[in-house]
């Protein structure tokens, strides 16, 4: 038998960005039903930034152990013998981490009142889906629409998904640590994953067609990820494409224009990038209008068709999670009524290599043709907190990017250990449109890595007191 319902708002998938939608909707009063095919928390909670993140916390903590077990053991600990890593235990510890955040989003949806329904949309009209579950169909008229469906990994037609070749998803799934990793992407999927395998003992290869690695960042901030690759024998191919496989490993030109050369592996992780997931639910029969690969948007995140919104990846760059989070937000407010659009001076990125890299604004080599900048950049050599846990000698700092003629802050930028965690400070000072004179005015917490902020500020000013 089919159910039919007819709620005030309907949320296609259940990721950061659709799962926020429905809790803030529910929270308004407002009538909401959400359809996920998966587990609730989509791709970032399930099957991407948190397992990973996790997995990353794991491969450090036995990286610090193997150190601690050699001849000159680490900080005066020496282990008799060296550890030994049960890697299905890992796992498992990894999926303990989601299960718990995956059933806090169902705990919250509860408590919004949001109905959670499990299946594939399939969408007839604009407003109107059916969906296919354990218990039988259930037709869906909405008065708003809002689309959360999220992105996928991109495939190469040379490199298949299935078998050895894996993609970010399969990696957070294995079941052992691979004898030899060859990763096709120097990018932030690519190099997070390919440095946690390599910390678990893995020979890995990275394999990135542009010059360099982590091409979305300048080569400042990447610097001190080159050097980890380089100590810890990682070895990277630039400039080079991937060709295909045989049965020893992943075959590819190198930038000399040579012989193919080959990469032994026993695991091909492709990296190369996600794309919107705009297939299988029926966009040709809502009608939307799009732009290039993305469902095209106003800044209200509002669809060529009345009632019907689309958020996070399925709307463009950055691919973002928390992006999503801050349309769907938005979207269930403006839905109630409110007045709102999504206008943000600046997203900040994170990536969650050896070391760390954070980034919101412009970088130097971004600011606008005719005007003048300055440039505030303290090392963490120089600050006591990153000495004392070992941060401060790996190339790492913090950056600030300003305005000469009033001071404005048009960037920051750091790299280093838990560099991530000063992502909310430099996002704030962006939104506040902040000048130099306020960061310098604010007391930072001593010791603390933030101290750095203040001193780059200090010598944008021209008197940074720790150098």
């Amino acid at each position: 038998m089919t159910e039919t319902l007819r709620p005030k708002v309907l949320v296609v998938g259940g990721g950061p960005g659709g799962y926020v939608a429905a809790i803030r909707a529910g929270q308004l009063g407002l009538d909401t039903v959400l359809v996920e095919t998966g587990r609730l928390g989509g791709t970032c909670l399930t099957r991407g930034c948190i397992p990973s993140k996790a997995l990353i916390h794991a491969a450090g903590l036995y990286e610090e152990a193997v150190a601690a077990s050699g001849e000159a053991g680490r900080f005066g600990i020496r282990l008799s013998q060296p550890p030994s890593l049960r890697f299905d235990e890992t796992m498992g510890w990894k999926d303990g981490v989601v299960d718990r955040l995956s059933g806090g989003v169902s705990g919250l949806l509860r408590k919004a009142k949001v109905r959670v329904v499990t299946g594939w949309a399939s969408f007839s009209d604009a407003k109107t889906c059916t969906v296919e579950t354990t218990g039988g169909g259930v037709v869906i008229q909405a008065e708003h629409v809002v689309l959360a469906t999220g992105s996928t990994p991109v495939e190469l037609p040379f490199l298949p998904f299935g078998g050895r070749v894996i993609s970010s998803t399969d990696a957070l799934s294995l079941t052992e640590v691979p004898t030899a990793l060859a990763v096709v992407g120097g990018g932030y999927i690519g190099l997070e994953l390919g440095i946690a395998f390599a910390k678990l003992g893995s020979k890995v290869t990275i394999v990135e067609a542009q010059d360099r690695i982590l091409p979305l960042y300048d080569r400042r901030l990447t610097e001190p990820v080159s050097r980890w690759l380089t100590k810890h024998g990682v070895a990277v191919h630039l400039g080079a494409k991937a060709l295909g496989q045989d049965d020893a490993g992943l075959l590819i030109q190198t930038a000399d224009g040579t012989e193919p050369l080959l990469v032994p592996a026993d695991r091909i992780l492709v990296t190369v990038g996600r794309q919107p997931l705009t297939k299988g639910w029926g966009l040709e029969q809502m009608g939307l209008a799009v732009e290039g690969r993305f469902v095209k948007v106003d800044d209200r995140c509002a669809t060529s068709t009345t009632g019907v919104w689309a958020i996070g990846d399925l709307v463009g760059e950055p691919m973002l999670a928390h992006k999503a989070s801050a349309q769907g937000e938005m979207v269930a407010e403006l839905i109630a009524g409110h007045r709102r659009r999504f206008d943000p001076v600046a997203i900040a990125a994170v990536c969650f290599t050896e070391p760390e890299i954070v980034s919101v604004g412009l970088t130097p080599d971004q600011a606008p043709e005719g005007v003048e900048t300055i440039v505030g950049q303290f090392p963490f050599q120089a600050n006591g907190r990153a000495l004392s846990m070992e941060a401060g000698d790996d190339g790492g700092f913090v950056r600030v990017l300003a305005r000469k003629s009033d001071h404005r802050i048009l960037g920051l930028q750091a790299v280093g250990r838990h560099v991530s965690e000063l992502a909310g400070e430099f996002s704030t000072l962006m939104e506040m449109g902040a000048v130099l004179e306020d960061v310098a005015g604010v007391i930072h917490v001593h010791p603390t890595l933030g101290e750095a902020v203040h001193e780059s500020a200090l010598k944008a000013l021209g008197h940074a007191l720790h150098i």
